[in-house]
């Protein structure tokens, strides 16, 4: 079938192509879902949106469930799988197509799974990609511009991620769990007949006496007669956010206190998110996905916070993708980093250096200047060994972002394989 649309958007002008692409997924989702016997019905799903934090925030109510006992299955950016047995993804690609998909929740189900806890996309929503899963649960972490390039302006952006909301207010339990301290997001739970909000400012579910760390955070978490000694191990303020979602889900489902308290502590690290690699080096290295305007605000506000030496950032912006946030990008990197690195970042058959002279002019927005404290090194694995060549003591950190858990890297001629992990170690060993 993508063979069918690759030949239809050939012939057709872009315009009209986007028009009637979304009616083409809905038909091949409709036709897999029956195909593999709509295995979606007998499985409780929780779906998680937003612009940042769902990886996290879907691996934090799975690792819950599992802690509890329930038989999870889990479907993310990163990783794949029922339980404890989880497979890491390769694709670059949240929501998987319509025929995986519906292959997976039927190998889940055989398995034994109750739950699905799905992070689910924008695109996945405004193509029709998740037809025919029961959504029980809609989890929102924030909005965000982001995806413009595919979904035109920020409203049919939010049309989309709402979308989830009203699928989850027609089937089981349907509630609706938002930030309520985002007011892009806040009133989503408008389209389910239950709803609880979650915050720091707000909310039904409330923290306090919030203690940031390098090596996580904890609070205290309140809902109505309830509280809650929060342990998350996933350091900055934006895992507080997540973590309260996972400990909301557990609020609404009846989960003891030592469930929700033990199941969010219980979760480690994501791959990819946050990660701070330790080969031997004097200062820290930092490894994250985070690739939009709104996630660089957020981890890098807390990382300036937390360095007391130097700050050596190193990122790219990724070709074929929205374009307008490069600029806005590197504004904000310019604004908490003391060195940057621009460097390739699936840059595809865009010309690598003019991405990176489009995110050094956002740079020089917040006084960057170029082979004084912005350097343009477009070989990543150069920029890499650049990077960590600009540190030398504990007090120092280099934060590598963009590509986190991902294996491979998208160039003109096509897919390399990547280990942004492994890289960083070479780069280390060879400094």
């Amino acid at each position: 079938m993508s063979k069918v649309r690759s030949a239809v958007k050939a012939v057709l002008p872009t315009k009209l192509f986007r028009i009637i692409e979304p009616y083409g997924h809905l038909l091949e989702s409709v036709f897999w879902a029956a195909r593999y016997g709509f295995p979606a019905r007998d499985i409780r799903v929780i779906g998680v949106t937003g612009t940042n934090g769902k990886t996290t925030t879907s691996y934090m109510i799975h690792t819950m469930l599992v802690e509890a006992g329930y038989k999870s299955s889990l479907m993310t950016t990163v990783a794949y799988g029922v339980g404890k047995e989880i497979t890491p993804q390769v694709a670059h690609m949240t929501t998987v197509s319509s025929r995986l998909l519906q292959q997976r929740i039927r190998e889940y189900k055989k398995a034994g799974a109750e739950w699905l806890v799905l992070e689910t996309t924008s695109h996945a929503l405004a193509q029709y990609r998740v037809w025919g899963v029961l959504y029980e649960v809609a989890v929102v972490t924030n909005i965000t511009h982001e995806h413009l390039d595919y979904h035109g302006t920020f409203e049919n952006y939010k049309a989309a991620k709402r979308r989830m909301f009203t699928l989850a207010g027609k089937h089981g339990k349907k509630l609706g769990i938002v930030n309520a301290d985002d007011p892009e997001s806040s009133n989503f739970a408008d389209e389910t007949a239950n709803k609880l909000s979650y915050g720091v400012e707000g909310g039904d579910v409330r923290a306090s006496n919030v203690k940031l760390r390098p090596d996580g955070s904890s609070y205290t978490a309140t809902v109505a007669d309830a509280t809650y000694n929060v342990e998350c191990a996933i350091p900055g303020e934006f895992n507080v956010y997540n973590s309260l979602a996972a400990v909301s889900l557990g609020y609404a489902f009846g989960l003891s206190k030592q469930q929700i308290e033990s199941g969010v502590a219980a979760l480690k690290n994501v791959e990819g998110r946050m990660n701070t690699l330790d080969a031997g080096q004097q200062f820290s290295v930092i490894i994250d996905f985070a690739h939009t305007p709104d996630s660089f605000e957020r981890l890098l506000s807390d990382l300036r916070k937390s360095t007391k030496g130097k700050l050596v950032v190193l990122f790219g912006s990724a070709g074929r993708r929205d374009e307008a946030k490069r600029w806005t990008q590197g504004e904000i990197a310019g604004k908490y980093a003391d060195e940057l690195v621009l460097t390739e970042e699936d840059d595809r058959d865009i010309d690598g250096n003019l991405i990176l002279s489009q995110i050094a002019e956002g740079a020089e927005r917040s006084g960057k200047v170029k082979d004084k404290d912005m350097f343009l090194v477009l070989n990543r694995s150069e920029a890499i060994k650049f990077a960590v060549s600009r540190v030398s003591n504990k007090a120092d950190a280099v934060v590598l972002l963009g590509k986190g858990h991902e294996k491979t890297i998208e160039r003109a001629h096509g897919e390399d394989p990547w280990d942004e992990v492994e890289e960083a170690r070479t780069a280390i060993a060879n400094t």
